[in-house]
């Protein structure tokens, strides 16, 4: 064999990062190594896996169609040491949740996960459903969590739960009172919501979508607390999954509203992409997601464990 898992290892670190200097941080190499290894790798085939712009690596079409090989080799890789060092985990996983998944369910699946499997890692990362979707388009992550909808070509989708968004306010405000709140009164109000390209505002802006243009939208955060918090000192009324807003409404300090005519049903789904090897750690992760949800029709109702 012409090459090393080294050479395949800073192959898909600079694909990554396109940059060889911060890939070389990122594996504890020199910058001198890494771009000898990697021009080295590319010399031993007579072929470019990059585009060079300037200082930067741009990936090309070669180097794309080799990306996924590259990143199933390591991790089968990765299991055989794993197995060959009689370690008893799953080795390291790169996990990424949107907002409310990430918050909510993920953080506490990972903390169970690790507390069942202690010589495994994960690194959770939390972001809103588009970079999530980017992030294992680009073999970044090896799973994602997400709470909105994914059609891109090259990952696969599977559902996991059922969630719900709900409009709310403060239970001050004067809809509160109301048994039943038509469309004309909720296009008179002050909305908070969370940003573009977040699950939770796709499926806000498919429900208004005949009326969209008619919302009086006044601000825009990216975190559901901070919207809950605006929601509470009256700046307006917000709506996002009722899982965020569980012990809230309990607490009294916000009240859902009816909607009838709103449609906010959703789901959240597992990602990953269709090239990517599901390791053994992947496929226990997503079967303890699958276990926890047993029994609960909505997100809201999931029996979270506890965790000492």
């Amino acid at each position: 064999m012409k090459y090393t898992l080294r050479q395949v290892e800073i192959f898909v670190a600079i694909s990554r990062i396109e940059s060889v200097s911060r890939a070389a941080e990122a594996l504890s190499l020199s910058q001198s190594a890494t771009s000898t290894a990697l021009s080295e790798f590319e010399r031993q085939f007579d072929l470019q896996l990059f585009d060079r712009v300037g200082k930067t690596l741009r990936i090309n079409e070669t180097g794309r169609q080799l990306l996924p090989k590259a990143v199933d080799l390591l991790d089968r890789a990765n299991e055989i040491e794993n197995l060959l060092r009689g370690h008893a985990g799953f080795g390291y996983m790169k996990i990424g949740a949107t907002l409310t998944v990430g918050n909510y369910l993920a953080t506490i699946l990972v903390a169970k996960f690790l507390q069942e499997h202690p010589e495994s890692s994960i690194q959770l990362q939390v972001h809103n459903t588009s970079t999530v979707v980017q992030q294992i388009a680009n073999h970044e992550l090896d799973l994602g969590l997400i709470e909105g909808d994914c059609n891109h070509p090259d990952i696969e989708v599977q559902q996991w739960v059922a969630d719900e968004l709900v409009v709310f306010a403060s239970p001050n405000h004067p809809l509160a009172a109301l048994k039943k709140i038509t469309m004309e009164q909720l296009l008179q109000e002050q909305w908070i919501l969370r940003e573009k390209g977040s699950g939770t505002r796709a499926t806000f802006d498919r429900a208004f979508q005949n009326n969209h243009a008619k919302l009086h939208i006044r601000l825009e955060l990216e975190h559901t607390e901070a919207i809950k918090r605006a929601v509470e000192s009256g700046l307006g009324i917000g709506c996002i999954s009722r899982l965020a807003l569980k012990d809230a409404f309990r607490r009294g300090s916000l009240v859902p509203l009816a909607t009838p005519s709103l449609n906010l049903g959703r789901y959240f789904y597992f990602l990953w992409h269709k090239q990517k090897y599901q390791t053994t750690g992947m496929r226990e992760f997503i079967a303890l997601c699958k276990a926890m949800v047993i029994g609960a029709e909505r997100s809201d109702q999931v029996n979270l464990p506890e965790i000492p």
